[in-house]
């Protein structure tokens, strides 16, 4: 029996997330602009805590598409505001100097000091990886390698399930694990931007998220396949940023002011997807 494709499902869900990595990127790029150190550091810091508050509001909203989306934004201006605006913090706060190759800055202070968390994401792996029975490829598949016949003795049971904290979870997880990846990958002591093994993990990374997209072309739920997207686009948006660092393209997010109508086309467009999908789950719970 031959499964639907549900390609209007996935293309929006895969567009609405990837449109956020861009506008993610300039959101950060304009407060930096605009505002003064001081006041941008307490409005991010406001941020986070209503991006934690959304996500806290998800878990007693009705509906898996209005749980995931609650948990898709909130967990976007968490990680936001309470990691990346405060690893900026306090690496001007501290003096940390940027990476600065032929006279451009080429990677921020803040994420030269992200890969000394490698230890913390170790941690809350292990949780994931020992502790937890999920749905996750990833994590399935080291519990496949590592507990081989006694995976279902050893991570027998799924934690509490709330569909926002798991959007919200499965949201910073992953980018916290590409940004890792990526800082090891440009770091000279180990490989360098420009090296094989790096172009390797992109062009991995590429083909991985085309065999993840004809995966979540089955998932006939909103609510499932926004929750792919998340995965999806963040392993696509990998070479993004590796052909970006190489200036195989000009990244129109690093310099929104610049390019402000594409970049108000990409808000617009990203607007109007979110008001869809709010509308289409409102639309649903009452049906």
């Amino acid at each position: 029996m031959t499964r639907k494709n549900n390609w209007w499902k996935t293309v929006s869900s895969f567009l609405l997330v990837l449109l956020m990595m861009p506008l993610g990127h300039a959101l950060m790029i304009m407060m930096e602009h605009t505002m003064e150190p001081s006041a941008m550091h307490r409005a991010a810091f406001a941020m986070g805590g209503a991006g934690l508050l959304t996500v806290v509001a998800g878990v007693f909203a009705r509906g898996d598409t209005r749980q995931t989306l609650f948990g898709l934004f909130g967990g976007l201006l968490f990680w936001t505001g309470w990691v990346e605006f405060l690893f900026q913090y306090y690496a001007s706060r501290w003096g940390t100097r940027p990476e600065i190759v032929d006279g451009e800055i080429v990677t921020k202070p803040e994420y030269l000091i992200l890969p000394a968390t490698f230890g913390l994401w170790m941690m809350v792996m292990m949780l994931y990886v020992f502790c937890t029975k999920n749905g996750c490829d990833f994590i399935n598949w080291w519990q496949r390698l590592l507990f081989r016949s006694r995976k279902a003795d050893i991570a027998a049971r799924p934690m509490t399930r709330h569909t926002s904290i798991v959007t919200f979870m499965e949201l910073n997880m992953i980018l916290w694990t590409s940004y890792l990846l990526l800082m090891f990958c440009y770091d000279s002591q180990f490989l360098g931007d420009r090296h094989p093994v790096t172009f390797i993990v992109g062009a991995g990374c590429l083909v991985g998220a085309v065999l993840m997209f004809r995966r979540q072309l089955r998932l006939a739920s909103w609510g499932a396949n926004i929750r792919m997207s998340i995965a999806t686009v963040i392993v696509f948006w990998t070479p993004v940023e590796i052909l970006g660092r190489i200036d195989f393209f000009n990244e129109i997010w690093v310099e929104p002011e610049r390019y402000s109508v594409p970049m108000i086309i990409i808000l617009a467009a990203f607007l109007s997807l979110a008001a869809y999908l709010w509308i289409e789950a409102a639309r649903k719970r009452k049906a």
